[in-house]
């Protein structure tokens, strides 16, 4: 007698060219059988047939560290067969942190990350945050230690170099949070305060984790020139350490993309990557719109250097021509400011025709009047195409990953959408994936480079964390215009054995667990 069999389906696996038909039946949250069991007992049974049984898909890169407790960003997770979430991405998130810590990321990375729960908003360990999160949502979560938050904490929002005390107790906190659970380390580079680290601090940090062969996530210090500079740091940090690389939403133009990633396997560097399957971005305005050195002191800093007559005059002379082009056109998914969220939804060039100003003068109205919370979804850099998205998901070191940001009134859709296209689009359609590959990139590749153990793989005695997916329906519906619209095809869900959506809907059960790294955990 087992716990519950879903029958008629059949089985995707990692190997071999198509899915396996076969029935799958759970006892005590785990896989117990695989094969042909129609005479099999079950307290439940659900009919599957013509579905594909997938392991439950992982979100590689994500930002649901305030968020992931909301019913519907949970259902726009799972309608997309999301089982598991790396958290604590781009080097900022809550934990390791002290109060006054965990207040910056709040208010610095407010469009991205947004509040955090009030059980960690006094400061929290990673052991906490993931205390926070086991068994209170229907998805599991991983961490990630944030080493701009571990700076943040240390030597605060400025520019100075970390002397060798400092380092030491920087690295003392990353030790503890991979003691504690975390399965990689992770940066912002191009975010204050990470956006200061040099190679020596960033070579320290990682040191804690290349001694368990945890990898090194990293938003790269830049994507220009087919990430040249970024790549380059990265494999200095990953030859001087020896930890396993990972480049977080990788994109731009694949050709060149491709060849840093190639140089870096011919130097026997250990390195994937992860991105999604939309041209647009999305971040803060204050990081594409602003120049680092004048955020450096942090938010209060920032504004009240915006405030000045004379640095606005500076930065409309030096500044702003240099950036005007690229960030005109990137869409407003997030204002803070209740006076000016009217502009949610309208082009930067737009609100700023709106308000009568200038480029320059609307970028520092809207961050000053937001308390710097701003989100934009950016165009692609020049010239990237489909088939960039293309060339980048088919490389074997790539895996999945929505990028999802679920805040503001007009967010980008990749939340609601990317994995769903990644089964409907890229796979049933354009043929870039077989069913059976597509399960290795969505859930396989990132459950093995995050060790996550138990998961991403249907086997017996494995987790029973299971998306049933419509081989004919899958796919995705948020647009730019319409972000929030929900993915079909995907109407079953099981997390440890545990339906957590049932013909679409939220049952409202809660097993998810806090994932930590190489524990199998039920």
């Amino acid at each position: 007698m087992y716990d519950i069999s879903l029958l008629g389906g059949s089985v995707v696996e990692h190997a071999g060219g198509t899915p396996r038909r076969a029935d799958l039946a759970i006892t005590g949250g785990r896989i117990a059988a695989i094969g042909e069991l129609t005479g099999a007992e079950a307290h439940t049974v659900i009919d599957v047939t013509g579905q594909l049984l997938f392991p439950g898909m992982v979100d590689a890169h994500v930002h649901a560290d305030a968020v992931l407790t909301r019913p519907e960003v949970q259902e726009a997770m799972l309608r997309q067969g999301i089982t598991s979430v790396v958290l604590g991405q781009d080097g900022l998130s809550f934990a390791p942190g002290s109060t006054e810590t965990v207040a910056y990321v709040a208010r610095y990375f407010a469009a991205v990350d947004g509040a955090p729960p009030e059980e960690l908003a006094n400061g929290c360990s990673v052991a906490d945050l993931l205390g926070f999160f086991d068994r209170r949502t229907p998805l599991n979560v991983a961490y990630l230690v944030p080493l701009g938050t571990v700076r943040q904490d240390v030597l605060g929002s400025g520019s100075v170099r970390a002397n060798d005390a400092e380092l030491r107790t920087m690295a003392a906190l990353v030790s503890q949070g991979l003691d504690e659970g975390a399965v990689g380390v992770s940066t912002g580079l191009e975010y204050v305060p990470g956006v200061f680290a040099d190679l020596n601090e960033l070579t320290a940090l990682c040191a804690p984790a290349a001694r368990i062969a945890a990898p090194y996530v990293s938003h790269l210090r830049s994507y220009d020139d087919g990430a040249r500079v970024g790549m380059a740091e990265a494999a200095d940090i990953g030859k001087a350490t020896g930890i396993p690389l990972h480049i977080s939403h990788y994109r731009g133009h694949a050709p060149r993309l491709v060849a840093r990633l190639e140089e870096c396997l011919a130097d026997g560097l250990d390195v994937t990557f992860d991105s999604y399957p939309h041209l647009w971005a999305n971040t803060i305005l204050a990081m594409k719109a602003l120049p680092a050195t004048l955020q450096e002191g942090g938010v209060d800093v920032t504004l009240s250097r915006l405030a000045d007559p004379a640095v606005r005059e500076q930065l409309a002379r030096d500044w702003f021509p240099t950036v005007e082009e690229t960030i005109s056109p990137s869409v407003l998914g997030f204002v803070a400011s209740s006076r000016l969220r009217w502009a949610e939804g309208l082009t930067v060039a737009e609100a700023a025709a709106r308000m009568g100003m200038s480029f320059g003068d609307a970028v520092c109205e809207l961050i000053l009047d937001s308390d710097v919370a701003v989100g934009a979804i950016v165009p692609a850099p020049s010239g990237a195409g489909e088939s960039d998205v293309r060339e980048l998901l088919r490389h074997p070191a790539h895996m999945g990953c929505s990028d999802g940001i679920y805040l503001g009134g007009h967010p980008h859709p990749r939340g609601w959408g990317a994995f769903a296209q990644f089964l409907g689009k890229h796979t049933r359609e354009l043929g870039d994936w077989t069913w059976n590959e597509a399960s290795w990139h969505l859930s396989g590749h990132p459950a093995s480079r995050f060790g996550l153990a138990g998961r991403g793989t249907l086997a017996v005695g494995n987790v029973a964390d299971i998306a049933v997916v419509d081989p004919e329906l899958v796919g995705d519906r948020a647009t730019y215009d319409e972000p929030r619209l929900l993915a079909c095809g995907v109407n079953h869900v099981l997390v440890a054995g545990e339906p957590v959506l049932v013909d679409g809907k939220l049952t409202g059960a809660t097993p998810g667990r806090a994932l930590r790294r190489g524990e199998v955990g039920l």
